[in-house]
């Protein structure tokens, strides 16, 4: 272990009130016993507390700072499995089996835990059936989050730093605390504030190794890190010695940036950022500042190839629902709206996200398979609605899976049809050929890599290209080549993926809209008729029919689904908000049909939402 004992006490109330809120049900006794068998640690950005594989000796809990657990499998990989921040039990589940460590634990920034040896584990363990219990709970706590959620906790201490000219980080950080103090309480500290608190000018820039001045500048940060939920440090315009205890301190870094500017790297980035330990990977988010008239984003690419952010985020800081979705992201309380495939079906989606606006449910992330990934691609747009509505029917009414093909070698399908819709679409909707990058909402849609025979998740690159690969349907339409591969329609992996967006960051709450209507229909002859028999048949009127058989292109677009579908429940289970228009008569390439899906989907989500809001009441009337 890395780690280092603290070289002078910390204060007792600070521990105590750490204490009563992870074990409330613990007699004060048995607390105070315990409070006084603990030492304090100080572990540094980058430095490792326990080794996957060591023996198991003590147990810690986080009192400041921010670690992250890693496995290493068999054949050498390491993955992260989840973050653990100010109030997290740390270590036990070996002292409670007797194996050695399962992960590896690094401080991803500095950090100050208290530790309990083994010995006096066990004496207090057998001393005390309350504390053996609540620990206990703990464990289960931690197995129970074993899923797929983001398993990154929420931030405590956030950096905000300008890494372009024209930023006030001071101004941005008032207002970014205003929407904060939604989600808990707030403290904005700059280099002025920290001086003024410790009633000495100049503290808080002396450099870094000044012992003095780094204990005393800790051990505030600690006490106002304590008291609040959000603690945002607010760096200088250049690389100074606060800008480097800020970029130190943070479990999340906020980078910045004018638009307007050139996307070149800051003074910061290459002198605070890029020196920092390694292992010490505090997420670095670049939001990308808008003035509120602004068009679509462009560019986006260009700052994100030159800087390894986990996250952007483009922002009007005019517009309160811009900074108030921000504040969601950082305080994972951001909700994902989630769309399914299933053809001309998935103009519904339009209708539910009507629904949810006028109830004021605000969305942060947008994604979705096939045409579910198109119809998510307008929402992340975030034009008026009905400015989505107008562009979208003119876009799909000219039947875009009209161009079949004389020799289908490859798909019934030409495709240029759809091309030419969506390329069209994106220019409409954003005024250039945009980047899936370039929404003002963040997106992401799935394909399926037919090379590689895994679920392709894109994230970034152009966006019409990338709807097209997601709605390739396998025989029906013709595949998208990226990188050397094969992509085409993401349902044949996952139709209904709520469990990316569970993994976004920042997303606490998920709505789903799924197009799923399955139900079995017995087939009531034994045999498959021949060609000229089914024809004559469908030339009949719709209710004289006798062979109720999908259509060629029914069946192929049905069958590359159904392993998708099969896992329909599990997505179902996952989401928060579940909805499922009743779609049952409408066709996956009845594309004529747009108001009336619309419709449908309009006046379902209206339905579920107002059920919703009954059931709640009914809760609270109970309660």
């Amino acid at each position: 272990m890395d780690a280092a004992p603290a070289r002078q006490h910390y204060p007792d109330e600070l521990l105590s009130q750490h204490l009563r809120r992870i074990l409330p049900d613990v007699e004060p006794p048995v607390l105070e016993s315990l409070r006084q068998r603990v030492e304090w640690v100080e572990v540094a950005g980058g430095q490792t507390l326990m080794a996957q594989g060591e023996p198991g000796d003590s147990m810690y809990l986080a009192i400041s700072g921010r670690l992250r657990a890693y496995v290493r499998a068999a054949d050498g990989s390491e993955r992260m499995a989840r973050e653990m921040g100010r109030g997290h039990t740390i270590g036990e589940m070996s002292l409670f089996t007797g194996e050695p460590r399962a992960a590896t634990v690094v401080a991803i920034r500095d950090s100050v835990l208290v530790r309990l040896p083994k010995p006096e584990f066990d004496r207090i363990l057998a001393s005390s059936a309350q504390l053996s219990i609540a620990l206990t709970r703990q464990i289960i706590g931690h197995l129970r989050d074993a899923k797929p959620r983001s398993d990154l906790a929420r931030p405590v201490m956030i950096g905000i730093v300008p890494v372009t000219a024209r930023v006030d980080p001071r101004a941005f950080a008032e207002q970014l605390a205003g929407h904060l103090r939604r989600h808990g309480r707030v403290r904005v500290l700059d280099a002025a504030t920290v001086d003024r608190e410790l009633r000495e000018e100049g503290l808080a820039q002396r450099e870094h190794g000044d012992a003095q001045a780094d204990r005393r500048v800790a051990l505030l940060l600690e006490e106002i890190e304590a008291g609040h939920d959000f603690v945002l440090l607010v760096g200088d315009d250049r690389p100074t010695p606060w800008t480097q205890r800020c970029s130190r301190h943070c479990d999340e870094l906020l980078l910045l940036a004018d638009a307007g500017e050139p996307p070149a790297l800051h003074a910061i980035e290459t002198q605070c950022l890029d020196r920092r330990p390694q292992r010490a990977e505090a997420a670095e988010i670049l939001v990308l500042l808008h003035r509120e008239d602004a068009g679509s984003p462009r560019g986006t690419r260009a700052w994100l190839d030159r800087r390894a952010v986990s996250h952007h985020v483009h922002v009007r800081p005019a517009l309160a629902r811009d900074m108030a979705r921000l504040a969601r992201i950082l305080s994972r309380n951001a909700v994902g709206l989630v769309f399914a495939g299933g053809g001309a079906r998935g103009f519904a989606h339009l209708g539910v996200h009507r629904a949810l606006a006028e109830h004021g449910i605000d969305v942060d992330y947008v994604g979705g398979t096939s045409i579910g990934a198109t119809m998510a691609a307008c929402v992340a747009f975030d034009r008026p609605l009905e400015f989505v509505l107008t562009h979208a029917r003119r876009a799909f009414g000219a039947n875009p899976t009209g161009d079949f093909n004389f020799i289908p070698l490859l798909s019934l399908i030409k495709g240029r049809r759809l091309q030419k819709v969506l390329r069209t679409a994106v220019h409409d909707f954003a005024g250039f050929d945009a980047n899936v990058e370039d929404l003002w909402k963040n997106f992401f849609c799935v394909a399926t890599n037919y090379s590689q025979a895994r679920q392709h998740v894109i994230r970034r690159g152009d966006l019409a290209r990338a709807l097209r690969s997601s709605v390739a349907i396998p025989g029906a339409l013709p595949p998208v080549i990226a990188d050397g591969d094969l992509l085409c329609d993401g349902g044949t992996f996952n139709n209904f993926p709520v469990d990316v967006m569970q993994q976004m960051h920042g997303v606490g709450r998920v709505i789903g809209v799924d197009l799923d209507f399955r139900k079995p229909r017995r087939i009531e002859f034994d045999e498959v008729p021949d060609g000229w028999t089914l024809l004559r048949d469908r030339l009949r009127p719709r209710g004289r029919r006798r062979y109720r058989l999908p259509s060629l292109m029914s069946y192929l677009m049905n069958m590359t689904i159904l392993y998708s579908m099969s896992r329909q429940h599990d997505a179902r289970r996952m989401t928060d908000l579940y909805f499922n228009p009743p779609l049952e008569r409408v066709g996956m390439l009845e594309w004529s049909r747009f108001d009336e899906i619309v419709e449908l989907g309009y006046v379902h989500g209206l339905e579920v939402l107002r059920r919703q809001h009954d059931a709640a009441g009914a809760l609270g009337a109970a309660q």
